[in-house]
Parts: C-alpha cells; structure tokens; sequence
C-alpha cells in the first residue's frame, strides 16, 4: 500500500515537473519571439521571412488547395469561435459542472480579442496589398492566428487535463497544434498577413493562455471556491 501510494506521488511530481517545464519553455519562447519580430517591425522595410512565405505559399498554390483554405481560416473567424466558446462554456455550467472551466473560456477568448486590438492599433501596420479575399483593419499581430492560438490553446490545456487515455490525449494535442498553425498559414497564404504577423500572434495569443489560466488556477487556489467536475451529494444532517 505504501509503495503504490509512493509510485503514484513520483508519477505525480514527474508530470508536474514536465508540465511546469513546458509552461515555463513555451512562455519564454514566446515573448523571445514577439519581442524580436515586433522590433522587426517597427524598423520598417520588407523582411525576408515574409517575402520568403509569400514565395512559399504563391508556388503550391492551387484552386484546391484554395478552398481548403478557405475552410481551415474559418475556424478562427468570429462567426465561428463566438458559439463555439458559448458551447464550451454552456458545457461546462451544466453538464460537467465545472464553473472555473467555464471562466477560463469567455477571459482567454475576450482577453486575446481585447489584447489584438490594443497591440494592431500600437504597431499600426497595413496588410499586404494583392490579397485573395477581402480583409479589412490593421495587419500586426494577426488577429486570427491569436485567437485561434487563445482558444486552441485551451483546448489543449482542456484536453492535456481530462482526457486520460495517453495515446487519444497525445493524439487529440498533435492534431490541435497542426491546425493552429494551418489557420496561420492560410492567413499567409491569402495575403491577408505577412509571416511575421502570424508568428506574432502566435506568440501572443500564446503567452496570454499561459498567463491567463495561470492567474485563474492561483485564484481558485486562494479564494478556495473551486467546484469539483463531480457535484457531491448533501449529507443530511
């Protein structure tokens, strides 16, 4: 008995540890990242990454492939994420009962829209001109990329969290990070966004998962009011 209850504190710790390390790894990354492209930026002229992925994107391009993208940039539109989110969050107040869950969504949704806006109208840099579908409003950082980065990201904590089966978690996980980056390459690929619009909000929309669901797991902690996914019966008294 003694030695189960051991092996499980040791799994327990070791996955903490990994978990911790890939915040920590992921979070420096990222501010690494935007840090460096936002100075970029600010200097002006055209940047040879993005010449590079217009190139990129021009020579695959096809009328297949140009309405699978169509499809993939979808799923990071408004249209699509806002009763997405509402779904997430009804899921979460009454059938799993997770009412934290169910914050995590609307504060990493609304805070990573709120967050575009400010750093779109800081930058103050226009989109790229022959785009393929017609877009309006400023260019850096992309809008789409990250929300999708926001949301798909809590998807992944969502997932890496409840589902506890390691090979449909692992596969579940592989499966939303290709299609983060495919919504980012299909803003590249329409010319709605330069490459480094999309690595930067990447990077943001990253940085601001972290940050938020990491203020909201430490005020759960504190206020102690964090509601079990299983509601507990009343004992009569």
């Amino acid at each position: 008995m003694v030695r189960r209850f051991y092996r499980r504190l040791v799994a327990a710790s070791a996955l903490f540890t990994v978990e911790l390390l890939i915040v920590w790894g992921l979070f420096l990354v990222c501010i690494v990242a935007f840090l460096y492209i936002s100075s970029e930026v600010m200097e002006g002229g055209n940047i040879k990454f993005d010449e590079a992925a217009f190139g990129f994107a021009k020579d695959i391009s096809n009328p297949a492939l140009s309405q699978f993208i169509k499809i993939v940039t979808f799923f990071a539109s408004r249209q699509f994420l806002t009763p997405a989110a509402l779904l997430l969050v009804a899921y979460f107040l009454f059938i799993r009962k997770h009412r934290w869950y169910s914050l995590k969504v609307p504060v990493v949704a609304l805070g990573s829209i709120s967050l575009n806006l400010v750093l779109k109208f800081f930058f103050d840099r226009e989109r790229p001109g022959n785009q393929l579908v017609e877009s309006s409003g400023l260019s850096f950082p992309s809008g789409h990329s990250m929300v999708a980065a926001s949301f798909y990201g809590l998807l992944i904590y969502l997932v890496w969290h409840n589902v506890k089966d390691k090979t449909l978690r692992n596969m579940l996980i592989a499966l939303l990070v290709i299609f983060v980056f495919l919504i980012g390459f299909s803003r590249i690929y329409l010319r709605v966004h330069y490459a480094t619009d999309v690595v930067a909000g990447f990077a943001a929309g990253f940085l601001w998962v972290v940050i938020g669901i990491g203020t909201l797991r430490r005020i759960e902690r504190v206020t102690k009011k964090e509601v079990a996914p299983v509601v507990e019966e009343e004992t009569p008294a």
